[in-house]
């Protein structure tokens, strides 16, 4: 067998978001003659640019103390990792759902490779900065020391969350800096299409919208939702009963033509269904007894309940339930022609407006359908049937009335106790979640808290069947002294948040007693989740020599001969390897018991269709890569990670001759 080859081995070095060569590469595509050796050349681009360049000294901008700051903390790489821990966590090897426990700007720095362009919504309820919920304090020399000294994974001598009080002088700034490179990076993992929704109240709601405008465009915004909840007695002059969730398109042209599809389920229609359903039943076609009974039955509701909402859909015909309405010409001016009466023959009353159609034919049409429902003689106007099953869809409308105690009492039952403090509606969530995904898209929360928006996409796959995923990411901030959530054992919101993600896995599975809840699903039911931990690095982090000493140079070299940290272990490094590779966290990482000349295994995303061949042996031999052809079909284009230590130059060459080549 001839087989020659010009490759070389390639070096395992691990590729954080660069965000700027991102923009340089998008700008090059642009304007390539203002982009040279890298370099932007901002005379010439201003030159390209014409008369749109605002060069004015006083424009309008959004800038704060430390914005600068906060831009060199999103470009600053993240040295952490995730690492797996199957036993926290539901059905890992057959879920994919995550639950990653971390600072969530390390985190999605560590996902953007994996996730760019791949989550179709967000949601997020971050700190509203209150003065005593900020826990978030960024360190711009080192972001993961803070993360590390918070967990306990390194020696501290203070806590350091902390809240923002108002006395601090950069109070508005502090949460500025906090939320913009988390915005940025989040924006980065959005798909063309995606959309997020961020909840706040009052006191950051105006600079959560310059930031949004910053960020996303101000051309993207696309709504101001006012969630009305309970009165509140605290307040000194106004109760002020509701908060904000500010949405905003990553590309709104590419929602457009889509509108139709941001529509959610009337609430409570079901119930309204089923009670026809069972009058049916009971009375058959005795259509006219069957309507009476069901607007006796909705005269009987608690106005609270969401079917009352619907009252008005109190008749029923063979066709199913309907309400029937104006049939006349929005306005008024509609046209006058006769329309005569099914049994008496005679015209009947032309609405006040005109009907509603221009043409007669239309309206004969209608007629002819059972679309329209006639008086008992041509005295009375008719009224147009315009049936529930063909409005069941609502635009998600922008103000919403639900009482916030509600969702309190239901983790309150959850819990058996009040383990978290204002917990997100779920209900809520699920309409957001249903009028801007399909079933296989990816959800978004990085604020995750209790896990609320786990719960409302494990419940949405329930109702519709789908199959969407969640990625929930949390900070382990730490429960207060004597509260309830540490009584009942719970060391950090983060323990929370798993905590109520396998009740709600566990009630779930109970009601269905382990059984598929739809036949029409399409594949299982992903009752499950993934748990991930940042923690540090496998790999040795380069921070040079302070001393200008060259012995020391040498020995700090020689560590990276082998750059695997000495307590390295074999399957998070596997993780580590697999991500850097750009790897989702739900690849498979499978051992190739066959081969015994190494312990070698395959990692492989299925949802990406790629897959490589990993290595960690002190050793290496040959003879795996000739197994790995004869048993596994190696090509010349896959992909073996092994460790350099394990290889001789020759070795390397010869592996070149049958796939590509990294080290570690």
């Amino acid at each position: 067998m001839s087989k020659k080859s010009t490759k070389s081995k390639e070096s395992m070095a691990e590729t954080f978001p660069d965000f700027i060569d991102e923009r340089i590469e998008q700008l090059k595509s642009l304007f390539p003659e203002v982009v040279s050796e890298g370099k932007v050349d901002f005379e010439e681009l201003r030159q390209s640019l014409g008369e749109i360049v605002d060069d004015r000294s006083e424009r309008y901008s959004f800038t704060w103390a430390g914005k600068k700051d906060a831009i060199r903390l999103l470009q600053t790489p993240s040295r952490a990792t995730l690492v797996p821990v199957p036993e926290e966590s539901v059905n890992f090897d057959s879920t994919s759902n995550l639950f990653v426990e971390g600072d969530n700007l390390e985190v999605l720095k560590l996902l953007y490779k994996s996730y760019a362009r791949r989550v179709k919504m967000i949601y997020i309820d971050p700190p509203y900065n209150t003065g005593n919920d900020f826990v978030y304090r960024d360190n711009f020399t080192d972001p993961l020391d803070t993360y590390l000294e918070i967990t306990g994974q390194k020696d501290s001598n203070g806590n350091h969350l902390s809240s923002n009080t108002e006395t601090n002088g950069r109070y508005h700034s502090a949460w500025l800096n906090m939320m913009y490179p988390r915005l940025f990076v989040a924006r980065q993992l959005l798909r063309e299409d995606g959309v997020i929704f961020v909840s706040i109240d009052d006191n950051e709601v105006h600079n959560l919208r310059m930031l949004m405008n910053e960020i996303f465009g101000e051309e993207n915004f696309l709504a101001e939702f006012v969630w009305e909840g309970a009165l509140k007695n605290d307040s000194r002059f106004v109760s002020v009963s509701h908060d904000y969730i500010i949405c905003y398109a990553k590309n709104i042209d590419h929602l457009r033509g889509n509108e139709s599809r941001w529509r959610i389920r009337k609430e409570g229609i079901d119930v309204i269904y089923s009670k026809a359903e069972a009058l049916c039943k009971e009375f058959g076609d005795d259509y006219e007894r069957i309507s009476t009974k069901l607007k006796e039955w909705f005269g009987q509701l608690n106005k609270n309940e969401p079917a009352w909402q619907h009252r008005h859909y109190n008749r029923v015909d063979e066709n199913g339930v309907y309400f029937a309405g104006d049939i006349s010409w929005p306005g008024g001016g509609g046209p006058n022609y006769e329309i005569c009466h099914p049994h008496t023959g005679k015209p009947v009353k032309v609405p006040a407006r005109g009907w509603v159609y221009s043409k007669k034919e239309r309206l004969l049409e209608m007629i002819s359908d059972d679309r329209v429902e006639f008086g008992p003689d041509e005295s009375s106007v008719p009224k147009l049937k315009r049936y529930l099953h063909e409005t069941e869809g609502q635009v998600l409308p922008s103000v919403i009335y639900k009482d916030r105690r509600a969702s309190t009492k239901r983790l309150r039952n959850l819990f058996q106790t009040n383990v978290f403090k204002n917990p997100k509606d779920e209900e809520i969530l699920v309409k957001f979640i249903e009028a801007t995904t399909n079933e296989k898209d990816i959800i978004l929360d990085f604020f995750a808290g209790s896990g609320t928006t786990a719960q409302a996409v494990l419940e949405l796959n329930r109702e519709d069947g789908g199959n969407r995923q969640f990625i929930m990411v949390q900070l382990p901030e730490p429960t207060k002294d004597k509260s309830p959530a540490k009584k009942a054992g719970f060391d950090t919101i983060a323990d929370i948040g798993k905590e109520r993600i396998r009740r709600v896995i566990a009630k779930m599975n109970e009601e269905q007693n382990g059984e598929l809840s739809r036949n029409d699903r399409n594949g299982p039911e992903d009752l499950g989740f993934k748990v991930f931990k940042l923690a540090e690095s496998n790999f040795r982090q380069w921070t040079g020599v302070e001393e200008q000493d060259i012995d020391l140079y040498i020995q700090t070299m020689e560590l990276f001969i082998d750059p695997l940290l000495p307590d390295w272990k074999p399957e998070n490094v596997r993780y580590e390897v697999a991500r850097q590779e750009g790897y989702s966290l739900n690849a498979t990482i499978e051992e190739i018991t066959s081969i015994t000349s190494n312990t070698i295994h395959r990692v492989t995303d299925a949802e990406k269709d790629q897959f490589f061949y990993i290595s960690l042996d002190p050793e290496f031999d040959l003879q795996t890569v000739k197994a790995l052809e004869l048993e596994q079909g190696l090509k010349r284009d896959d992909l073996l990670i092994v460790r350099d230590v394990a290889l001789t130059a020759s070795l390397a060459n010869n592996i070149l001759q049958y796939c590509r080549l990294k080290t570690i």
